[in-house]
């Protein structure tokens, strides 16, 4: 996977970038603020784009939309040491693939890079928590998802079977979420085999029935 490093500290950034290569990803560029970053992303076209959320100048959340303007086909995954949920859903809104916090140990970033690559959402596990009670609690018990369907799924998953729920197709959930059409069908495709069901309409009667 062609990676593109986005922090304002050289350190940070020859780390990630040493520990990425070790693991066989292919670390095309490296940036030092969100201007930069967007550059970087049109011109180098990576797949994936490592963000960090607090840089001077152009923050990681003000880039990110504009990142995926730049290299629409990439996944953004943000690394950052604030998990507040403001930061949380500013990214996820965003379209971001992933939240991660810095504190998390080498070898868990990069099985979550891993898992970006197969079309998953990569989140810290504090942070999927944090997601999951804000659309349990924040959306409302008729719009959002009731526990024992959301603890069933990932965060992208559940934002995905909500697409659903709004009647949205393949192509309109992947405008919206920032992600391509081929990552939709996957995370459709999971979701409906976590909720032992054999159709996107089948999913919806259950989410239903569930919120009864």
């Amino acid at each position: 996977m062609r990676i593109l490093i986005v922090d304002d500290h050289p350190l940070t950034r020859q780390a990630l970038s040493a520990l990425l290569t070790q693991h066989e990803f292919d670390v095309v560029g490296e940036a030092a603020d969100g201007e930069q970053a967007i550059e970087c992303a049109g011109r180098l076209r990576p797949e994936l784009v490592l963000l960090d959320l607090s840089m001077p100048g152009l923050d990681g959340l003000e880039a990110l939309p504009r990142l995926r303007e730049a290299a629409p086909e990439c996944e953004v995954v943000v690394l950052t040491a604030s998990g507040t949920e403001q930061n949380l859903l500013g990214a996820i809104r965003g379209g971001a693939a992933g939240y991660l916090l810095k504190s998390e140990p080498p070898e868990r970033i990069v099985e979550f890079l891993r898992g970006v690559g197969r079309g998953e959402a990569a989140l810290s596990g504090t942070v999927a928590r944090g997601l999951l009670e804000q659309i349990r609690d924040g959306v409302g018990r008729e719009g959002g998802v009731p526990e024992s369907i959301g603890s069933a799924l990932s965060a992208r998953e559940v934002e995905v079977l909500l697409l659903l729920d709004e009647h949205l197709g393949t192509d309109e959930i992947a405008k919206r979420l920032f992600i391509s059409e081929h990552t939709v069908r996957s995370h459709v495709k999971s979701l409906l085999r976590k909720l032992g069901v054999s159709s996107r309409r089948e999913a919806l009667e259950a989410l239903a029935s569930a919120r009864v």
